[in-house]
């Protein structure tokens, strides 16, 4: 029996070769998709699942409470110390203090090499023990117990010392401190938000940067400082976070800016977007609603194609009944033959999901390698995904080709089944194309918002503007700055704390106008010299720009602090004093308001003022002719005042493009999802009119004969489709409406939301399906009505 149900639908495959080649190519088109976006979920749930105890892991964070909450994913340096001494709730407490773009350099001066390092960290040796970083050489219990002692990953070791073994080599960090290797970690996995390959002893952090070493400081806190503790066993969250208000009533209590300390699960550091997580959650529920709503897409295409088929196999199925054949023999074979074509577009959506994953990887920066379609998790969902897509796409068309009556079957005269199959082929076309539209407004949305973002007055000049490190803070800087400016192609050069718009910044406390308590909100610091404003374009709106000091104090604020402050005119705060830390001096300017960070945030309030000490970058405005020369001019004076130093630089616009990194690449997913999508509906159509184009072959004939024209006969076609289009926008309007603006609360700045998307969005889809109706209405409104005619 089985055998010969085999052979029943390979002949019938065989038979209706276009009909199989749409349902093959329609499902394997969704089901790519599905194991696409299944691999890239399962990835990002991973992250950092690999260690023992992670269920009992968390982070220490904080809530800044001001006039507004912020958040930081960290804690002021000496609460892990001052925790660990004063409670018993943890196993482990750990500190980490991570610096970015450091300089490691091996050998003597005169064979010097220098490496830049995008990340290392100072470590204290519990934080090894919290997490499950295994060692290739070493122990964790001495590796960092000593001053400076330091542990690498073997790529570094490969990387540095070749073939040769690496413990007990020796490196210097920022032309500051030297470190003997003591450990050796195997690759990090690929799957962990830890990066940092590179981990010093924490007792030598005070030779690197004694701030961040002082165990008094519970003034600041600064995001390059974590700290991470092992709870024990039966200890809630609920009862450590309770003792948190002591250390801010004892050691903040007249600070304004009221912390609160909480714990964060490890499981959700990689996707809270307060504290910079690296994918928020609710992009892969968006993702996993695309796969699922293009799967489904996929199998109504297939339902959609196999009910219009029905006509075709009245005859056979009204033969096989007379003959014998049982119900539910007749539904048996038609499942089979789902089964076939479901199996086929199995094999052909791991063949393009095999190719497509490397581009969707590249495009999410992760590393989803080949290897996940050998692991068990991927092979269930595909063996789930083919029963699940077998069993939905045909057990509805099988029971209605099982159910056909023999004599009405015989006579191909279906009747109410007939109509039936139509309310239900519109249904599921409604379905197809609401799902459709749907994808079609959010790409609109979305690549519309990217345009936004692109094209936004900033509000200072980001274009061919080069940021270099400053190096050594010393009188070298001036010295390296005038020499800057004499190289041809150079316009501007500025020393500054950052660019006016960076990914990190500085916010402090301070008092207005000598008043004796901080004011309630905070400011940010945007150290600069008196070049700032000219290199950046900033625009003046009062007062004047700083003058050239290492000493004396003088402040430029924004617009946004004007207002904050409750004054009239940018004019009515000149002269008002400023104290903020080790920083005092007068107002004596205002410049327009820019976006001091991405769009996602509003505006803050803003403070310009000259400080040597804090000056980390040369700001470098270029002449785009001479670009190209200007920068190796830049790099040539670099390397004779800093031989030690390893030169590196940045384009300030392309720094700011990484703000965005998440938002690029959505549409990209999007805009590939839509057009899979669209695909999948244009070929379900396409068959759909081929079928509609058949059986109204001597409708179309009589018309004619009666004196219809072309067009009459086109619209006969046009009309049910156009009828169809509308009523699926009408649902996937106010769905897509309310997603879209839910999306768009991320943004403090975004594009408008108007009625224009929805006109482009079903004018898109309309058009789309003129184009696929079109070869078989023209074909079947111009054939000629003796031929029509005769086809019965």
């Amino acid at each position: 029996m089985f055998y010969n149900y085999c052979k029943i639908a390979f002949r019938n495959i065989r038979r209706h070769v276009s009909y199989t080649i749409i349902n093959v190519l329609g499902l394997a088109l969704g089901l790519s998709c599905a194991i696409i976006i299944f691999a890239i979920v399962r990835h990002h749930l991973s992250f950092d699942q690999f260690h023992a105890e992670r269920e009992r892991i968390y982070r220490l964070v904080t809530e800044q409470h001001r006039d507004q909450i912020s958040y930081q994913a960290s804690v002021p340096n000496r609460l892990g110390k001052v925790f660990r001494e004063d409670y018993t709730f943890a196993e482990m407490v750990g500190r980490i203090a991570t610096f970015n773009d450091v300089t490691i350099a091996l050998g003597q001066e005169d064979g010097m090499k220098k490496f830049k390092e995008h990340e290392a960290a100072f470590a204290e040796v519990e934080f090894f023990e919290i997490f499950n970083y295994p060692l290739s050489q070493g122990d964790f219990r001495t590796a960092l117990k000593e001053s400076n002692s330091a542990i690498i990953t073997e790529t570094i070791a490969k990387k540095y010392f070749g073939n040769d073994n690496a413990i007990g080599k020796s490196f210097r960090l920022d032309n500051k401190v030297d470190f003997i290797v003591t450990g050796v970690l195997k690759p990090l996995p690929e799957n962990t938000d830890l990066k940092t390959e590179i981990f010093f002893s924490y007792s030598t952090l005070k030779s690197f940067n004694e701030w961040f070493a002082s165990d008094d400081s519970w003034g600041g806190i600064s995001s390059q400082m974590k700290c991470f503790v092992r709870l024990q066993p039966g200890v809630s969250t609920a009862e450590v976070e309770a003792v948190f208000p002591a250390y801010v009533k004892k050691f903040r209590q007249n600070s304004k800016n009221v912390h609160h300390y909480k714990l964060q699960p490890l499981a959700e550091v990689h996707f809270d977007a307060k504290y910079n997580g690296a994918m928020e959650k609710s992009y892969l529920w968006v993702l996993s609603a695309i796969g699922f709503f293009l799967l489904l897409t996929a199998c109504v295409n297939f339902v959609n194609l196999a009910t219009a088929q029905a006509t075709y196999r009245s005859k056979e199925v009204g033969i096989r009944k007379v003959l014998g054949s049982l119900r539910k023999q007749l539904f048996w074979q038609f499942m089979l033959e789902t089964g076939f074509i479901t199996f086929i577009s199995t094999l052909l959506a791991l063949a393009i999901a095999n190719a497509a994953l490397p581009l969707v990887s590249n495009w999410l920066k992760s590393s989803i390698g080949a290897e996940v379609f050998t692991q068990w998790p991927l092979i269930s969902f595909v063996v789930a995904l083919f029963v699940s897509v077998t069993i939905l796409s045909g057990i509805y068309p099988g029971l209605i080709l099982a159910g056909f009556k023999p004599v009405t079957a015989l006579k191909g005269k279906l009747g109410g089944q007939y109509k039936r199959g139509i309310n239900t082929r519109r249904s599921l076309i409604v379905t197809q194309f609401s799902i459709t539209q749907l994808l079609v407004i959010a790409l609109i949305v979305i690549v519309s918002q990217i345009g936004y973002i692109k094209q936004t007055d900033l509000g200072f000049d980001k274009d061919a503007i080069v940021m270099i490190p400053t190096g050594t803070q010393d009188e070298k800087m001036t010295t390296l700055k005038n020499q800057y400016n004499e190289i041809p192609g150079v316009e501007k050069v500025s020393l500054c704390f950052t660019a006016p718009s960076a990914g990190w910044s500085w916010s402090t406390s301070f008092k207005y106008d000598n008043r004796a308590e901080d004011e309630a909100f905070s400011i940010d610091f945007k150290g600069g010299d008196e070049n700032y404003l000219s290199t950046f374009n900033l625009e003046l709106v009062a007062g004047r720009n700083v003058e050239p000091s290492d000493s004396a104090r003088e402040f430029i604020v924004n617009e946004t602090f004007v207002r904050k402050m409750s004054v009239q005119k940018p004019e009515d705060i000149l002269g008002y004093s400023i104290a903020s830390n080790d920083m005092k001096g007068p107002i004596i300017g205002v410049v327009k308001d820019f976006h001091d960070q991405s769009l996602h945030q509003e505006i803050k309030p803003v403070f310009i003022s000259t400080e040597k000490a804090k000056y980390n970058y040369y700001a470098v405005k270029l002449n785009r002719e001479n670009m190209k020369s200007a920068l190796a001019g830049l790099e040539s004076s670099w390397s004779k005042m800093y031989p030690a130093e390893l030169y590196d630089y940045a384009f300030l616009d392309q720094s700011i493009a990484e703000y965005y990194e998440t938002e690029e690449t959505m549409p990209k997913l999007i805009q590939a999802f839509a057009a899979i999508a669209i695909l999948i509906g244009c070929m379900g159509l396409f068959g759909m009119v081929s079928f509609m184009a058949t059986n109204k072959t001597k409708e179309i004939g009589i018309r004619k004969v009666l004196g219809g024209s072309v067009v009459q006969m086109i619209w006969i076609f046009g009309k049910e489709i156009s009828t169809l289009i509308l009523i699926s926008f009408l649902f996937a309007a106010p769905v897509s409406w309310w997603l879209m603006n839910r999306w768009l609360e991320n943004f403090e700045y975004k594009v408008n939301f108007g009625a224009w998307i929805f006109i482009a969005a079903i004018s898109v889809t309309g058009l789309i399906a003129i184009f696929t109706v079109g070869y078989h209405a023209v074909r079947a409104a111009a054939m000629n009505p003796v031929d029509s005619l005769r086809t019965e």
